[in-house]
């Protein structure tokens, strides 16, 4: 035998070991060790699961000479014995990963049972048809999962066992009926595998062990892990557990608990149980499960036992907990307790709740907030629901609203969302295999099932709204039809959900934005308490600038101003601006746009009181304004053959051919950027002009002005340079005498590889240094981002060539490498350097933690995602903390006119 202890018994863990032990078997060893009603049983640990992988999926003789061991134990503490056919032990087979993963991996009841062991059992119980029913679902369980036979061979014999003695669902079903069930499930089992189902209990375990361990790699579990970005190598944990049962008759039942309400955060007991019933019943939606305020009035004695243990456990874990329990003849036992899922409203709820009762402090309030929480928070919401027509009604198992077209399985979810079709996953039931299509659809609605079911729970944790138990619901998969009230609707149609009242309506609806709860407000206090990066918004319009404030913005880390040309009123102005002849008609056509930049620029300072306002100035190439240019030529050539007007037909040619002499082989790497204020300065004069005008009129108006005028795509120092000459030279002729102390900043956006080589010559210009990631990213790695997300990326991720979409999580190994050397080289230079980071990433947890960590002083991201930026920030300053940099108290370098 190994000296590795790779099994240990629940008496022998506690709940600090869960890296070893897993979450399941690490609480129930604490739970153990707090003297609660725990059935006993042992833990394989994740080293085996490791092992097991390694060595190609087997499973040692010395590792099962462990098990056999821990399960000898086992027997003596239950006196029962494993295979004995007087008095069988009977066991439970349960995965458990370190992080929680609800459903994606396997569990198997009831093993050891066989033909023999079915007569100890029956005598135990003094109950035949308990019995058997028993050993049909561990047919069935073992069937599945180790064997690999379809559920719906297992699940078409039940239904006709039903139909045939006309019984209405599974209480009624007699012994002799469960026994002829038993029989045809084995000759199923040796027509499915091409053997007879094993009688050996010891074959059963170790082959049930096996099954376990490999469901770590099923595909759901994958899919699970890199949602939730868990480390492929964390492996599972395998417990075994001596059974209890909760479908022994009527003083017997199953449940799961949550302490407190998972879906609002209010502090009650929230749940469900069945009577009569074993505990997959519950998650699996089978049969419609009730609250678990019933219990008190059909089990009182049970129920406050539940209530002073879930009290406990709270207390005790620090954090709401979800409990799965089973009533055996009266008597409770604890299956599990884990730290339970919970929308991001009710996280927030719970943890400020928490804060206030003294059970854990602000900083464990902000860590606890998970990644995906504030991305889940702000829920849209059905405006004004009070005229439309409801057409069903379910349980309201996750809050939010959505709009879609019906699919009916997971496959046509996920094919339709690619397509860019938004869809609602209209199911009886979900299971850990469907998990793609609840990621793909909008929301989620079922027939069976409550608020504890696979869908009610994945959907919750990934902020969709869901729909359980919605009784008006038929389906018809074969006509691929369902029927909603007097409704019937086809594939394709399109309903709306509302996951917070659980109504269902007919056709689109209008989704209004969310709005922030006091909670939250409350969250983002202890936030910024504790975050030393500031946090700014991408804002190209007031209307942007005005909604990032609501949401706590501290400035404008970046104003694209290409996007303020893009209304039907600036376009075509824009257009006759580039399509000029000469430099004399360009100036005229930007006087033009000059008071309309000005004017938005005027109410920006406004919204931004006080505020820094980065404006950057012209980026893209000048084509992406024009016409389509075979658009232009079909014009042409229609102008031709009519006969057309002939200066029509040649202002037709000019544009034609205009827009062919501005056309580029890689208009990315072409004429766009500072290159552009380069080879056509008066287009930036004019956008500097209507710059310091805007700022002066609104100092005039007694407000705080902080313009930060961005240079695009520099990489030599010589272009900001020319380019921040022009900048001081505009400056100096706008600005009157009583401005001249008025102080502004002029930048960068390091985007280009070259520009994060020479930081320190650039920076030599340069007040900041704002990094445009999504151009970095693009060029650091040779990647057209539309054309790689569009044809290769995801294969690249899917083969683990990436770990991550180096567009969404910051590739830290190359683009993160050159922001540590332009920061480093930069404030070598000018130690007072301002750098912040204003791409997509700004608005990403782990970008945000590598921009704590190299000493950014901010990150600017869209307006709705700054309450997540201020708890990331929080959360990255908690685990890596440094001098805050309070940059505005440092000198400017900008020029006093």
């Amino acid at each position: 035998m190994s000296a590795v202890k790779r099994v240990y018994r629940f008496e022998e863990g506690n709940c600090d070991m869960g890296t070893l032990l897993g979450g399941k078997g690490a609480n129930l060893a604490e739970m153990t060790r707090l003297g609660l009603p725990i059935p006993p049983g042992f833990t394989l640990t994740t080293e085996v699961c490791r092992a097991f992988h390694q060595a190609g999926g087997q499973l040692t003789d010395d590792i099962f000479a462990e098990i056999c061991a821990a399960l000898k134990v086992l027997e003596t503490s239950k006196q029962t014995f494993f295979g004995d056919e007087d008095n069988p032990l009977l066991v439970s087979v349960r995965s458990g990963s370190v992080s929680s993963m609800p459903g994606m991996m396997d569990t198997i009841l009831n093993l050891g049972l066989n033909d023999f062991t079915i007569q100890g059992l029956a005598k135990q119980t003094g109950n035949e048809g308990f019995a058997y029913d028993c050993y049909r679902r561990f047919i069935q369980m073992f069937g599945e999962i180790v064997l690999g036979i379809p559920a719906l061979h297992f699940d078409k014999h039940l239904e006709q066992l039903k139909e045939q003695k006309g019984r209405e669902n599974d209480q009624e079903v007699t012994a002799e009926e469960w026994k002829q069930l038993v029989l045809r499930y084995h000759w199923l089992v040796e027509e499915q595998s091409g053997k007879a189902f094993p009688q050996d209990v010891y074959v059963q375990l170790r082959m049930a062990v096996c099954a376990v361990l490999r469901s770590w790699n099923n595909t759901r579990a994958k899919v699970y892990r890199k949602l939730y970005q868990i480390p492929d190598e964390q492996g599972t944990a395998v417990n075994v557990q001596a059974m209890v049962f909760g479908n022994k008759g009527d003083n017997c039942g199953t449940g799961v608990l949550f302490t407190r309400n998972p879906s609002s955060g209010a502090k009650e007991l929230y749940g469900e149980y069945l009577i009569n019933a074993q505990g997959e019943d519950v998650v699996a939606g089978v049969r419609t499960p009730r609250s678990l305020s019933e219990l008190g009035e059909e089990m009182p004695e049970v129920y406050a036992e539940l209530s002073r243990v879930a009290g406990q456990l709270e207390q005790h874990y620090r954090d709401m907990q979800d409990v799965e329990f089973t009533v055996e003849n009266g008597k409770l036992f604890l299956l599990q307790t884990r730290s339970g899922k919970r929308t991001a409203q009710a996280a927030v709820n719970i943890a400020v709740a928490l804060v206030e009762e003294g059970l854990i402090t602000k900083q464990e309030a902000v860590s606890r907030i998970e990644a995906g929480h504030l991305d889940q928070l702000l829920h849209r919401s059905i405006e004004g629901p009070e005229g439309l027509r409801v057409i069903a009604a379910g349980l309201p198992a996750s809050p939010g609203a959505a709009t879609g077209a019906v699919v009916l399985d997971a496959d046509t979810a996920e094919e339709w969302a690619k397509a860019g079709t938004r869809t609602i996953l209209v199911s009886s039931e979900t299971s850990p295999e469907d998990i793609h299509g609840i990621l793909a659809a909008e929301g989620v609605l079922t027939s069976r099932g409550g608020m504890t079911s696979h869908a009610a729970v994945v959907a919750r944790g990934m902020g969709k709204p869901c729909i359980c138990g919605c009784d008006g619901l038929a389906i018809d998969r074969e006509q691929g039809t369902i029927t909603l009230g007097e409704h019937t609707l086809r594939q394709g149609d399109v309903i709306s959900l509302d996951g917070t009242s659980g109504q269902v309506y007919l056709g689109s609806v209008s989704l209004s934005d969310p709005v922030v709860s006091p909670g939250l407000l409350k969250l983002l206090q202890y936030a910024d308490e504790f975050r030393e990066l500031s946090i700014y918004t991408n804002a190209d319009t007031p209307a942007d600038a005005a909604k990032a404030r609501e949401w706590g913005a501290e400035g404008i880390g970046l104003c694209r101003t290409e996007h303020m040309f893009f209304s039907d009123t600036r376009l075509p102005i824009v257009q006759a601006m580039i399509l000029a002849e000469t430099k004399e008609e360009r100036i005229h056509q930007l006087g033009k746009i000059l008071p309309m930049q000005q004017s938005d620029f005027e109410e920006m300072f406004r919204v931004m009181h006080g505020l820094p306002v980065t404006i950057r100035l012209l980026d893209p190439p000048l084509h992406e304004f024009l016409p389509n240019l075979e658009q232009i030529v079909e014009q042409y050539r229609a102008a031709v053959a009519e006969g057309s007007d002939k200066e029509e037909v040649q202002r037709l040619k000019r544009l034609m051919a205009k827009v062919r002499s501005l056309q580029e082989s890689n208009p990315m790497l072409g004429l766009r950027g500072c290159r552009l204020g380069l080879m056509f300065p008066e287009i930036y004069d004019m956008q500097i002009e209507a710059i310091f005008r805007a700022a002066a009129t609104v100092v005039r108006e007694r407000l705080e002005v902080r313009p930060e005028i961005m240079i695009p795509l520099v990489g030599h120092p010589d272009e900001l340079k020319a380019m921040r000459a022009l900048v001081d030279e505009v400056a100096s002729q706008v600005l009157s005498e009583e401005m001249k102390h008025f102080k502004y900043r002029v930048g960068t956006m390091i985007e280009v590889p070259r520009a994060a080589i020479v930081a320190d010559a650039i920076a030599e210009h340069a007040d900041f240094f704002s990094f445009g990631t999504n151009d970095l990213t693009q060029m650091t790695f040779g990647y057209s981002r539309d054309d790689a997300e569009g044809k290769f990326l995801n294969g690249y991720l899917e083969k683990r060539v990436l770990q991550d979409n180096p567009f969404q999580v910051l590739d830290e190994e190359g683009v993160g490498v050159l922001i540590q050397w332009a920061v480093d080289k930069g404030k070598a230079r000018k130690f007072f350097l301002k750098t912040g980071l204003c791409g997509e990433h700004g608005g990403d947890m782990r970008s945000i933690s590598f921009c704590q960590q190299i000493g950014l002083d901010y990150v600017s991201c869209s307006p709705y995602r700054i309450p997540y930026a201020r708890i990331s920030a929080a959360k990255a300053a908690l685990i890596w903390p440094r001098r805050k940099q309070a940059f505005a108290s440092l000198p400017e370098e900008s020029p006093s006119l």
